[in-house]
């Protein structure tokens, strides 16, 4: 069993940045695919960001590459989402999610385990 416990989000301009945490529990959390997705109001939760328990690979939705920069520290039980250049689309619930087995998927519904999200709010 794991849990996730996001932190990091909130309220910043355009063209501004955030970095969001995702801290993990559990002896095992080197073994997960970790992800981020995000959920905007009306809208089906989306695919941002996924990262492998080696730090080997990473995948990023086309609308964060080159902007955002997913990470983790193995030995914090932690993953990271650093995002710049933000955008007032970029506005949604942000959820940290991990998977059992390898390897990423943008597929949420691949995902066992899910944290209870952050608010990301982008002005203009």
């Amino acid at each position: 069993q794991v849990q996730l416990v996001e932190s990091g989000g909130g309220l910043v301009q355009a063209g501004g940045s955030l970095r969001l945490s995702c801290a993990a529990s559990g002896r095992t959390f080197s073994r997960y695919t970790m992800a981020w997705f995000r959920q905007a109001p009306g809208k089906e939760r989306e695919f941002v960001a996924a990262i492998n328990w080696s730090v080997s690979r990473t995948l990023y939705a086309d609308s964060a590459k080159g902007r955002f920069t997913i990470s983790r520290d193995n030995a914090k039980n932690t993953v990271y989402l650093q995002m710049n250049s933000l955008k007032p689309e970029d506005t949604a619930v942000y959820y940290c999610a991990a998977k059992n087995n390898p390897p990423s998927s943008i597929v949420a519904d691949e995902y066992d385990y899910w944290g209870q999200g952050t608010q990301v709010t982008v002005s203009s």
